[in-house]
């Protein structure tokens, strides 16, 4: 009876059924060859639903998709043209911080691509970049920015790895500060690779201070949001659930009251969007804590951990392993789905290594953001491909560049776990 539900579990697959769904029956298949009842998946969503910070998911996902619905993205590119426009190769500077910023808030490269590529895109083909850095830069930015607070990921795995029970944990608040360094870092190289791959001339700009305090004054209400809700987490004046409160109900007012670039009858429309995309992470977290329970009783993580610790005893051999491992999972898996499943599995036998979970969790956003536009599968290279009507291969090619320069921030994020833990106070 069991091999036909494996079966039929592997045929739905097949079919396209819902990974939550496919999910759920995999935890309850194992609850049936165990000793447990099958309401043990109830019991998780509702411990799930007991979560302080679960709120912040669905707060951050409103903010994000309405400022993707109003006119933040051309500010927030008209802002960072005017500070760094004058810059050689500033306009793949503009690209590459903007695609961050907008990344964070969303919490989904597809639409950074879609909403900030298609203003930066024709700018740097004008700007005599050629196509393919044009491209590359383009479709690899789209990533960036998981790594930064308010990012739908990070919050995430701090609420995955938190619920572990683990010693040491890995908090919401610890996984805010630690990932402010790496997601730097990883910016920083693009940019300094843009500036030395730009051709001469490629946006000669000259600095205007009257656009810069023109283009500051337009983004008036958006530019304090980053700066409170960062500062208020870091300094602790109030908690990442806290944070998600104050950022969705200043998003709400500046857009709909203050700007009215939506439209009260829009709107209901806009926060059904964004609760499609909660419901989807809600309903695969709930089901994968119950696969969780199954696996850790059954003794998974320990088996795994033998295995690999039978053929890999040094803790440095292991991290270079997780990277290439972590790379074929975001190229594969989107990371919600890659984040409630693995990081349970994970976190105990990097703790075994001697890895803090939190340096894992820096490590592991930071090989999905390379994952989504690896070949041959890698998100960003379809989502590029539809938006900018160009084959894969040709992005492909596009990316390869950016991809080994994000590749040495990631190797050196993972062998210097200070970069990580610099902000988190050490444990007791």
């Amino acid at each position: 009876m069991i091999w036909l539900a494996i079966l039929a579990i592997i045929a739905l697959a097949a079919f396209g059924a819902p990974l939550f769904a496919l999910i759920a029956a995999v935890a309850l298949i194992g609850l049936q060859l165990s000793d447990y009842e099958s309401t043990v998946l109830a019991v998780e969503f509702n411990r799930l639903a007991e979560s302080p910070v679960l709120i912040a998911i669905p707060l951050f996902t409103i903010a994000g998709y309405v400022l993707s619905e109003s006119g933040a993205p051309k500010r927030l590119v008209r802002l960072t043209e005017a500070m760094f426009g004058w810059l050689h190769g500033g306009l793949a500077i503009v690209a590459i911080l903007a695609c961050a910023m907008f990344t964070a808030f969303t919490g989904a490269s597809g639409v950074t691509i879609l909403a900030i590529g298609a203003l930066i895109y024709p700018a740097l083909r004008q700007a005599q970049y050629s196509e393919r850095f044009s491209l590359g830069l383009v479709t690899t930015s789209g990533s960036l920015g998981l790594l930064f607070f308010p990012a739908v990921p990070l919050i995430l795995y701090g609420i995955v790895a938190q619920s572990l029970g683990t010693s040491p944990s890995a908090g919401v608040e610890d996984m805010i500060k630690a990932g402010a360094l790496p997601g730097l870092l990883m910016v920083s190289a693009l940019a300094a690779y843009s500036m030395y791959a730009a051709p001469k001339r490629a946006h000669d700009v000259p600095f205007s201070a009257a656009e810069l305090r023109a283009a500051l004054w337009d983004a008036r209400y958006e530019l304090p949001l980053p700066f409170i809700v960062l500062g208020g987490v870091f300094l602790g004046t109030f908690a990442a659930s806290e944070a998600a409160a104050i950022t969705a109900a200043y998003v709400l007012i500046i857009t709909v009251v203050i700007r009215r670039e939506i439209p009260l009858q829009r709107l209901p429309a806009v926060l059904r969007e964004a609760m499609e995309l909660v419901g989807a992470i809600l309903l695969i977290l709930g089901v994968s804590l119950g696969l969780t329970y199954v696996l850790i009783d059954a003794g998974v993580p320990e088996q795994i951990f033998g295995f690999v610790n039978t053929h890999i005893g040094n803790k440095w051999a292991f991290l270079l392993l997780l990277n290439g491992f972590l790379i074929i999972l975001g190229m594969l898996l989107d990371i919600f789905s890659a984040t409630v499943i693995m990081v349970p599995i994970l976190v105990p036998i990097a703790i075994s290594y001697g890895i803090h979970p939190v340096h894992l969790g820096i490590i592991f956003l930071a090989n999905m953001q390379l994952g989504y536009f690896t070949p041959p599968v890698g998100m960003n290279l379809f989502i590029a491909s539809f938006r900018f009507k160009t084959p894969v291969l040709v992005l492909t090619r596009a990316c390869v560049p950016f991809f080994f320069v994000l590749l040495a921030c990631v190797l050196l994020i993972t062998y210097w776990p200070g970069l990580s833990l610099w902000f988190i106070p050490p444990s007791p």
